[in-house]
């Protein structure tokens, strides 16, 4: 299972901080943190969301979050997406995380 996160690109202009705390308010969606004054919210799970890859297919996990700033960007998290899902939609991950603890060998010179 892996976990992945991108930016996300809103349709409208008008979405943002006051429109997904409006919807985790009324949808009873809890918050992991809250910060009005900076416009900035990170969400628990949302059961509703769904996430798609270019073809349309939806890419599952076990879980997932919003989170980001009006002034900056906001972001999505999904968590526990199940191979063989993860390697084929996500192959560069797969590989950096194969390199990453590829066996290295040793050359040792004997100077003799």
């Amino acid at each position: 299972m892996g976990v992945v996160f991108g930016e996300i690109i809103f349709a409208e202009q008008n979405m943002g901080y006051d429109f997904i705390k409006n919807y985790c308010e009324s949808m009873d969606i809890e918050l992991a943190s809250d910060y009005p004054e900076d416009k900035l919210i990170s969400t628990m799970t949302i059961d509703t969301l769904i996430v798609k890859n270019e073809k349309g297919i939806e890419i599952k996990g076990i879980g997932n979050q919003i989170n980001g700033m009006d002034s900056d960007v906001y972001e999505v998290t999904l968590l526990g997406v199940p191979y063989p899902l993860y390697e084929e939609e996500f192959p560069h991950h797969v590989k950096a995380h194969n390199e990453m603890f590829k066996e290295k060998k040793i050359t040792h010179h004997n100077n003799g």
